[in-house]
């Protein structure tokens, strides 16, 4: 059976039949990847090419001369050579091949012509990259435009500068600034060249484009003499500012003070500002705070940026005095710059952190009222509703209310429906109680809170409620977002992107099949589709976990029934899966859970190692590993043993039991003491007393913790769902 063909019997497959399609095809597709393979062949090329894998490669084309698996072998070949830098050779094995492979003639076209430009060798450039521009929407396109532009330049450069400017918008950045400024020294016109090199030179501060920018600056400021077109201030500014973004504190500090010597009005002030900004972000606030404290500057942005460092010097020495001070000028003087909002914002994080809710509601209430286009907005008005609920105020319900008719699409919208539903329970109404359940559980079913409303739906007094809800009409009103279905079948733009990929894959060329893909999923393909495409050729569930998750974002929104099982298969894979469950159960815990942790920690990737030095599919650190690796019957204990599925599991699975024993067995209070530590749980429990896990949970002032424990349970419902 041909790629091809394999295609369009998924294609036209619908759900009920795609699986069986599929297997099909998987059993055909996998001999092309098989030892002895044209895909073996050139990935073992490609990694290692040594003359006995070229030879390989050769050979097999010579075999299949005749045949399009022949060309797709030269096409590996010629894309090999160019990657090596062997422009003469890429020529050579690319002539004449887009007639053999017109489904991707664009690929043969773009390479040969980059080859043709390393080389020097512009005659026929324009007729290769005809190809890029006449075939379906080409992930060359923009690329394809430097090229022809790049043999124009020496003898043409007019007509260079011409087309780049006519398709500007179609060039990756810097290297279209980069060649038009070429392009224009080339025609003679240096000030305009000195125009686009600074644009790169100011914006870029790494990388070749910035390094051949700068190089080509002090050429052009020698010639130019007094004519040199002076940079803009805010251009100037914009290269300090990245250098700040890039954490070179000390190189920026040093250019904002060259600055403040240069420039004048707004942007002078600005970098004297900055100035201090660079001592804090560096870690000197001992130098920055009375720096700042001593800037006398006009009423402008740049004074509010003062006022925001110091607030951020304040908050870091916990002076709560200098902080309110500063964010009551900032209120006063600049109530809707953008640092009064981030001053806002900061401090009341800070205080959220220390359980201060008196000082952080009003600062979060100023976030959403001053600030109601902000993208903090929606989740400042969530912290003052929640903590309504907490304090089980007579405005909670109102405030829970609200924020669903003004951020519907915000990812609150499901725990507020959950303690809304919690609020007409506590009213005995039932009625009420399930429709907000049900809701939550229709619109949000993959998620933490949907799995609590089913527990809660699973009550008698609510499950059987049949009279009227109150909350009825509010609930018809409400908006929420809806999840797409899974498309049941391919459309034409689709299965061209899907067909392309395969023979690219077929050629072992695999990065350009995946990038075929996700260039088809940014341009009027089927994301969803596309997705499970690239991932079903991964090596690795966690290989595919990531395509599936960088291809799709929707799907916790998305019913299991609208999709197929293999979409949901490559979401959420449980790899090692028999001694996952081997180990759960002797330490008495569910496997789902161990799958849901393992999803979040690692996505199965067994040599993850974490930033924090945790290793493998459990994210277990040494120091524990050791402690914990005799009790798990692991002898001879490494660090490197961790990255050992087997190994790691065992450990890990202790390691999760010994948590669980020791909160109890509570669940939430356990997996926020794996991310975030024991410790910090041991304080959050202290700040009240909360009636159920949720409370809990929705009180976590950290984030990341947050959301972690969520993602695991949700994760173990939907596991326990797909595979129980």
């Amino acid at each position: 059976m041909t790629i091809r063909n394999c295609l369009a019997k998924i294609i036209r497959a619908r759900w009920y039949r795609v699986l069986a399609a599929a297997a099909l095809c998987a059993v055909n597709l996998a001999a092309a990847s098989a030892p002895g393979s044209l895909a073996a062949l050139v990935r073992a090329y490609r990694e290692s090419p040594t003359p006995a894998h070229l030879t390989a490669v050769e050979a097999f084309a010579g075999a299949h001369a005749k045949e399009t698996s022949g060309a797709l072998a030269r096409l590996a070949l010629g894309v090999t050579a160019y990657e090596r830098g062997e422009y003469p050779d890429a020529i050579g094995r690319l002539q004449d091949l887009s007639s053999k492979l017109p489904l991707i003639a664009d690929y043969t076209g773009y390479y040969l012509a980059a080859a043709r430009v390393e080389a020097n060798d512009f005659a026929g450039v324009t007729q290769d990259l005809a190809q890029v521009h006449s075939s379906v929407p080409s992930l060359f396109a923009g690329r394809a435009w430097l090229l022809e532009a790049r043999a124009l330049k020496a003898a043409q450069p007019a007509e260079s500068i011409r087309l780049l400017r006519d398709h500007y918008r179609e060039l990756p950045q810097p290297d279209g600034d980069l060649t038009l400024a070429d392009s224009y020294q080339a025609a003679g016109e240096l000030a305009r060249a000195a125009d686009f090199y600074q644009r790169i030179y100011y914006q870029y501060v790494s990388g070749d484009a910035a390094t051949r920018a700068a190089a080509a600056l002090v050429t052009l400021k020698d010639a130019l003499g007094p004519a040199y077109p002076p940079p803009l201030p805010q251009q100037m500014l914009q290269r300090a500012d990245r250098l700040m973004d890039s954490r070179e504190y000390r190189q920026a500090r040093s250019e904002y003070e060259a600055l403040a010597g240069q420039l004048a009005d707004l942007e002078r002030d600005q970098a004297r500002v900055r100035i201090g900004a660079a001592d804090f972000l560096g870690g000197n606030t001992a130098a920055a705070y009375p720096y700042l404290r001593g800037l006398d500057l006009t009423q402008s942005e740049a004074d509010a940026e003062r006022l925001y460092y110091l607030e951020e010097c304040a908050r870091r020495l916990t002076d709560d005095d200098e902080i309110s001070s500063a964010l009551k000028r900032l209120a006063e003087r600049y109530p809707r710059s953008p640092w009064r909002l981030k001053a806002l914002l900061s401090a009341a994080n800070r205080f959220l952190l220390a359980n201060r809710p008196a000082d952080f509601v009003p600062l979060y209430r100023a976030v959403y009222e001053d600030f109601p286009s902000s993208a903090a907005a929606p989740q400042s008005h969530w912290k003052i509703a929640f903590q309504a609920y907490l304090e089980k105020r007579n405005d909670a319900s109102d405030l829970l209310r609200e924020h669903l008719l003004r951020y519907p699409a915000h990812a609150s919208a499901g725990s507020t429906l959950y303690f809304l539903g919690r609020i007409a329970e506590a009213d005995s109404e039932w009625t009420s109680a399930r429709a907000y359940y049900t809701r939550l559980d229709t619109s949000f079913p993959n998620t933490y809170y949907a799995v609590l409303a089913r527990q809660r739906l699973s009550r008698p007094e609510i499950g059987s409620a049949s009279a009227p809800a109150k909350a009825a009409d509010f609930l018809a009103g409400l908006a929420l977002p809806a999840a797409k279905p899974v498309p049941a079948e391919a459309t034409s733009a689709t299965a061209a992107r899907i067909e392309r990929s395969h023979l690219l894959r077929t050629a072992g060329l695999d990065d350009l099949a995946d990038g075929e893909l996700r260039f088809g999923a940014r341009n009027g393909g089927q994301p969803a589709l596309l997705g499970m495409e690239m991932a079903g050729s991964a090596e690795a569930a966690y290989q595919a976990l990531r395509m599936m998750k960088s291809m799709t974002s929707d799907y916790l929104n998305l019913p299991l029934a609208s999709a197929p099982r293999k979409y949901w298969e490559l979401l959420f894979p449980i790899p090692y899966r028999e001694s996952l469950q081997a180990n759960a159960r002797a330490n008495e815990l569910d496997p789902y859970l161990v799958a849901g942790l393992i999803r979040q920690e690692s996505e199965f990737n067994p040599q993850a190692l974490s930033r924090a030095n945790a290793y493998g599919l459990t994210q277990v650190r040494p120091d524990t590993g050791r402690q914990y690796a005799r009790r798990a019957g692991v002898t001879r204990f490494t660090n490197r043993l961790l990255f050992q599925p087997a190994a790691n599991l065992k450990i890990g699975t202790i390691v999760l039991r010994s948590m669980l024993d020791q909160n109890g067995g509570n669940l939430e209070q356990t997996l926020a003491s794996y991310n975030a530590g024991p410790h910090r749980v041991a304080e959050w429990l202290t700040w009240r007393t909360y009636s159920e896990p949720a409370e809990f949970v929705e009180s976590i002032p950290f984030t990341e913790t947050r959301e972690y424990v969520q993602a695991v349970l949700r994760n173990a419902d939907i596991y326990r769902r797909l595979y129980r």
